[in-house]
């Protein structure tokens, strides 16, 4: 008798947990189309040439059908249980760590430089996928419909992995927010189901991200080909690497004795105490390793967006006067 209530207890107790997956954090951003139809862009000019960016916050600011279809979408996913980080809110977080760290970063890294806005953004607000989302209004007499596209965007790789569009049914009065969500409904479950189904992937294969390793002639000596013991330096990162990353997988696609560059670097979901990581949660704790002794390297741990992390090997001080 005691056997049978154990294995009913198990039974309940694995189905509960099957019930309770884990979901994707979302945030709702327009499409760049959109925003640079309606004009809610900035050009930036960088060494490589200018580009048009969007500008959420003026976006958010002046359009309030934009505010009600984000909201819109946000009740239709918060239905299926995925939990959602507030576009407007993330902006007014990253505005103020920007506004604290913009000093550090021009002197030490000129990482600030290197981003997009939606970067910085993706970076603040840590969420897992962005939705991008842009419509159409059709006009047939007097009747109106939307013609919708909104697109499930990896935050960490910027792949897409999830999509829907389509045109709703013509309508006499609805708003256009209500047309957007009519439109979607359509389509919610087989989107809903793509993106759980990436992220059910990600914690069975790991995040893929892209490590940089630099390394600055400090007058040490060290480089990538430094040796300690029967190894050069970039042997024992690679060693790090395979025994820390899901399944060992890592592709290490240029190299020099000052460089490496290591791509689809698959980083847990979850460290050992079930925390959430990122990219530069991941590094960071390769910095430790090369910290201790025998190597007691200087080393510098500089976030490009949620999938990019740049490790830099030297003098802080030197760092602080070659970048600034």
């Amino acid at each position: 008798m005691k056997r049978i209530y154990y294995v009913f207890a198990l039974l309940f107790f694995s189905l509960n947990l099957l019930g309770q997956a884990k979901k994707p954090e979302l945030m709702v951003v327009p499409s760049l189309p959109w925003c640079n139809e309606k004009g809610y862009v900035f050009e930036r000019t960088t060494e490589l040439g200018s580009e048009t960016l969007p500008d959420y916050k003026r976006a958010l600011a002046q359009d309030k059908d934009l505010m009600n279809v984000i909201s819109k979408i946000g009740i239709l996913m918060a239905d299926k249980g995925f939990p959602l980080k507030d576009l407007s809110a993330s902006i007014k977080n990253m505005e103020m760590i920007n506004a604290r760290n913009a000093m550090t970063l021009s002197k030490n890294s000129g990482a600030v430089l290197t981003e997009t806005a939606l970067d910085i953004l993706k970076r603040t607000a840590k969420c897992d996928i962005i939705l991008e989302v842009d419509w159409s209004v059709n006009v047939l007499g007097p009747k109106k419909s939307v013609t919708y596209n909104l697109r499930g965007i990896d935050a960490y790789t910027n792949m897409q992995i999830a999509g829907a569009q389509g045109t709703g049914q013509p309508s006499f009065s609805a708003e256009i927010p209500v047309l957007v969500e009519e439109a979607i409904l359509i389509n919610m479950d087989n989107f809903t189901s793509q993106l759980q189904g990436h992220f059910d992937n990600l914690f069975e294969n790991g995040r893929e991200v892209s490590i940089d390793i630099n390394v600055f002639d400090t007058g040490a000596g060290v480089d990538l080909e430094t040796e300690y013991g029967e190894n050069e330096l970039i042997d024992v990162i690679e060693e790090w690497l395979e025994k820390h990353c899901v399944k060992g997988r890592f592709l290490k696609t240029e190299g020099s004795e000052n460089f490496a560059m290591f791509n689809q670097v698959r980083i847990p979901m979850v460290n050992e105490n079930g925390k959430a990581i990122d990219t530069e949660d991941f590094v960071k704790e390769l910095r430790k390793m090369l910290r201790k002794p025998p190597y007691n390297l200087t080393c510098k741990v500089i976030p490009h967006g949620l999938g990019r992390c740049q490790l830099i090997i030297g003098d802080k001080s030197l760092l602080s006067r070659k970048s600034g």
